[in-house]
């Protein structure tokens, strides 16, 4: 079955960086765009990033801009997301998803929260 698995959050101070990666499985990953959402406490889930299924075209919420970066490894199965100059306002829980998304593929998520 499809699975998406999410990993690499923490705690990181304002100015600091992470990097999430998303491992596919289930699915023949190369022929999706990829995407991460976040969803912050009370709030609704919004787009991130997204990136073709080549990786040649890639999207950002205007929030991110210069600051996070969308890849992908297509040998790997594998969506990452670079974030640096974390800011409080990025404290969220970050999902990867196709792109549109599909509802059964929602996973578990990361926690990401920046503060000192």
């Amino acid at each position: 079955q499809v699975q998406l698995v999410e990993s690499g959050g923490g705690l990181v101070q304002p100015g600091g960086s992470l990097r999430l990666s998303c491992a596919a499985s289930g699915f023949t990953f190369t022929n999706y765009p990829m995407s991460w959402y976040r969803q912050a406490a009370g709030k609704e889930r919004e787009l991130v990033a997204r990136i073709s299924n080549r990786g040649m075209t890639k999207n950002y919420v205007d929030s991110v801009k210069g600051r996070f970066t969308i890849s992908r490894d297509n040998v790997k199965n594998t969506v990452y997301l670079q974030m640096d100059s974390l800011r409080p306002e990025d404290t969220s829980v970050y999902y990867c998803n196709t792109y549109p998304t599909r509802d059964d593929y929602w996973g578990q998520g990361t926690q990401v929260t920046v503060s000192s």
